[in-house]
């Protein structure tokens, strides 16, 4: 049952009670199955439709689709649409109406109104891929989401702590 105490607009996830149980040798791929299953299992009646990583293969111009739940999605995708902005910039990306991007929008979903996109760096700044929570609600992510999805990467082993980024861009 979706949660109507706080509208999309107001709603503050409570990041602090997404506690992956990772195993610090576990490879890459596993670290990231286990944080899309807790994302998904903390919010996926807070909002969330849809939780997943897109990782840029060195050899190709296109992110290809990684651990996710709990739907298929697109791959591979552009660099063109939200997912490439924020691999390209290297910075988080709230996107509260999805067709305010018009022809650089990815549309797997199209009930999806909403997006955050988080950068996965590794410790020489590089961005490898990314993290993708969307919504069927306009407005659902706002910086608070932006910013404790990227701690939560960092928790993961999937995000270097030590390469500053800059604050989510919001569109």
């Amino acid at each position: 049952m979706p949660d109507t105490s706080a509208t999309a607009a107001t709603r503050q996830r409570d990041y602090s009670r997404v506690l992956p149980d990772i195993a610090p040798a576990a490879s890459r791929e596993v670290r990231m199955q286990a944080l899309a299953d807790a994302l998904w299992d903390a919010f996926a009646n807070e909002g969330y439709s849809w939780v997943g990583f897109y990782v840029k293969p060195a050899d190709r111009d296109e992110l290809i689709l990684g651990p996710r739940r709990d739907k298929p999605a697109c791959s591979p995708i552009g660099l063109h649409g939200a997912c490439g902005r924020a691999w390209r910039d290297r910075c988080a990306l709230v996107v509260r109406d999805v067709a305010s991007l018009g022809e650089r929008y990815v549309a797997c979903d199209p009930r999806d109104r909403s997006e955050v996109v988080v950068p996965m760096l590794d410790p020489s700044g590089e961005c490898w891929g990314v993290l993708d929570a969307d919504s069927h609600e306009a407005g659902a992510f706002t910086e608070h989401d932006a910013a404790a999805l990227a701690e939560l990467l960092i928790r993961a082993g999937l995000s270097s702590a030590s390469v500053a980024t800059r604050g989510a861009v919001l569109i």
